[in-house]
């Protein structure tokens, strides 16, 4: 066991202090991000628009062929995971059942796919597709309706949760079963080694991340405050305006810092608990009193044209396309879930510890999806059908208005009035909800991983949060919805190339653990076959065939506990029973075999790249890899106070919960 331990800096309070090398960087860089913003809107003056698609279209064709490759390239990592032997491995101790229920646990997952983006873009997606359609399909067609929700669910379904994976998986892994603090910087530990984790690259690592998920935070919140401004517009109780977005902006935020201060936590789960609760209602209600029966057969259907559109979808980049859909939708969506991967990895590792990876992966891959493409075919293929029968007119000027796409709608609606005043409290629920637990993310991560942090400083991310969404709003004008794509875009590119060192490092981390992965059978004696043991005059073992049993190659005498030679009665009766043998699978590739005795020796062992590391952290003491050096496990009443969120690594992350998956 390594002398040195690793404990986090705290106050006298006992609350960990800030990182400054991941703290005043994120903060500089994130100012001087915001200045740029403000700088370049006054500087293109009544060009405003041009200049902010030209500079979103140059950052979109510089990274946008890396974001296509490297998201199909997670995905394949978090289905290999889960495929392979890898898939075996426990989040958490060897004998650690799952922390929550699958009933309860597909639930926080199904919670993770809702958020602002899922009410913004309900309908003004599919519709939009519809009217203006890639790969060169026809508009208002019927090949356009069908490729239209196809083309949604590759940007919401396994495709962004295979990114979340990723990063939730490293964190569940490097945190309840190896011992690490929850933070990014560790996921490269096995790759880079800890000296250098817990270094300047590391800071770096810790310092990326926060900037990219700020951005990702304040991109959802400019569209929640857009789709606000747009629900007031539509309804005629205000006009868009400078001020009115600063007042939803200030309110909002103002409700979120006041949680912040008064560690009103629990209010604001149930909160989202019931703001979850009333977009599954308003869901219901659109289904009840739309196109029931139309509904049911398209959602077949849907799966149908999701799966089949993904072989042309997936990799497609557009290097011929002269409308630039790729940049406003694939290439935006993918750099906007790569920037809140620490965000929603953070709340799904939160909720995941006792579960195998296997378990982990098709979970989070499985039930976000089918919430999105459920979300999808409601609201999405009516707003298709009311469109092509004339039932509402939900074009402007020809197109789609994302910000009062979903009003429109609405509006066809008994109750439309209530409808869309439910749809914006939906909206603000969430806002509220995200900023809380999106300050104390962005909190934990410029602290090294606590949750114990200062209220001060969670209080600076949630008001820097609505300060850059308020700036990119205000900034963008006219554009402010393309200004909120290129700041999410360019600010993740970072990320995304750690999150390519965190696949082949937890590759690292996971062979050790593959290699020494136990497996087991069972040996059944032959009269269980209905057929007496033949007895063997030594008294020894004898096999099937009744003739003496000499191990499995003359290897495993140990491996099983078979004695060899005269036998008590006590060990004649064990040895009639079904005995269970443990054993692991050895590359031959590894192995040398002595000529003269047959004996085998394994010449070499994967290396644990991990071992040897000691932690003075709770998430330390509650991990395999405490147990692995010797600890002692811990105690039932120890156990007991962490389901309850008193003690242990369990509740120190009790805060980190649905909300935050809020995006």
């Amino acid at each position: 066991m390594a002398a040195e331990t690793s404990e986090r800096p705290r106050t006298e309070s006992g609350r960990s202090q800030i990182l400054k090398p991941v703290f005043i960087p994120a903060s500089i860089i994130i100012f001087a991000l915001l200045l740029f913003t403000v700088l370049f809107s006054r500087s293109a003056g009544d060009e405003i628009e041009e200049a902010t698609t030209a500079l979103n279209a140059a950052i979109s064709d510089g990274v946008g062929w890396w974001y296509v490759l490297v998201v199909n390239v997670f995905l394949a990592f978090a289905i290999y995971f889960a495929a392979s032997k890898i898939g075996r491995i426990r989040l958490g101790r060897d004998d650690e059942q799952p922390e929550f229920g699958i009933a309860s646990w597909f639930m926080m997952l199904f919670s993770a796919g809702m958020g602002i983006g899922l009410v913004f873009f309900s309908v003004a997606e599919p519709l939009s597709h519809y009217i203006a359609p890639p790969y060169g399909v026809e508009a208002e067609t019927t090949a356009a309706t069908q490729g239209s929700l196809g083309t949604v669910m590759l940007h919401w379904g396994l495709h962004p949760w295979g990114i979340y994976a990723i990063v939730g998986l490293g964190l569940a892994y490097m945190t309840f079963r190896r011992g690490r603090p929850l933070a990014v910087r560790w996921l490269l530990e096995p790759l880079l080694g800890r000296q250098r984790v817990e270094g300047w690259i590391g800071h770096a690592v810790d310092t990326i991340a926060v900037v990219g998920t700020l951005f990702g935070v304040a991109t959802s919140f400019g569209f929640g405050v857009s789709q606000i401004v747009g629900g007031l517009e539509f309804l005629g109780w205000a006009e868009s305006s400078t001020w009115l977005i600063i007042a939803i902006i200030g309110g909002i935020t103002l409700i979120a810092t006041w949680s912040v201060v008064s560690g009103v936590h629990k209010g604001l789960k149930w909160l989202s608990n019931i703001n979850m609760s009333i977009a599954a209602m308003l869901a219901l209600v659109v289904f009840v009193l739309g196109p029931t029966i139309f509904l049911l057969k398209a959602f077949p259907e849907n799966i149908g044209n999701y799966i089949s559109i993904l072989p042309q979808s997936m990799f497609h980049a557009g290097p011929f396309s002269e409308d630039g859909w790729e940049k406003a939708w694939t290439i935006f969506y993918w750099g906007w879930w790569v920037s809140w991967a620490p965000f929603v990895g953070m709340f799904i590792a939160r909720i995941s510890r006792g579960r195998t990876i296997r378990e982990f992966i098709v979970g989070v891959l499985l039930a976000p999806t089918v919430a999105s493409l459920v979300w999808f075919t409601i609201f999405g293929d009516t707003a298709i059908k009311f469109q092509r029968e004339g039932t509402v007119d939900m074009l402007v000027d020809g197109a789609v208005s994302s910000t009062t796409a979903l009003f429109q709608f609405l509006s066809a609606f008994p109750l439309a009035t209530v409808l869309s005043v439910v749809a914006m409290l939906v909206v603000v629920f969430f806002f509220v909800t995200s900023s809380d637990s999106g300050s104390l993310v962005i909190d934990m991560l410029a602290s090294g991983g606590s949750t114990n942090t200062p209220v001060s400083t969670r209080l600076y991310w949630a008001l820097l949060e609505g300060l850059a969404a308020a700036v990119l709003l205000i900034a963008g004008g006219s554009v402010a919805l393309t200004a909120l794509q290129t700041l999410a875009i360019s600010t993740a590119a970072p990320f995304s190339i750690i999150m390519v060192l965190t696949c082949v490092s937890l590759l690292r981390a996971f062979r050790h653990d593959v290699a020494n992965m136990p497996n087991y059978m069972q040996v059944i004696p032959s009269h269980e076959n209905g057929t007496a043991p033949p007895e063997h005059p030594a008294g020894g073992p004898v096999d099937a065939n009744g003739h003496p049993f000499r191990g499995i190659g003359g290897t495993s005498a140990a491996l099983s506990g078979f004695a060899v030679g005269p036998r008590t009665a006590a060990e004649e009766a064990v040895a009639q029973e079904p005995q269970i043998i443990s054993f692991r699978h050895v590359d031959p590739g590894t192995t040398t075999v002595d000529p003269e005795t047959g004996a085998i020796q394994v010449l070499s062992e994967p290396r644990d790249p991990l071992a040897g590391e000691v932690f003075d952290t709770p998430e330390f003491e509650s991990s395999q890899e405490y147990l692995d050096q010797g600890g002692e496990p811990l105690h039932d009443d120890h156990d007991a106070a962490d389901e309850t969120g008193t003690g242990g690594s369990r509740g120190r992350h009790a805060d980190v919960d649905a909300p935050e998956a809020d995006r």
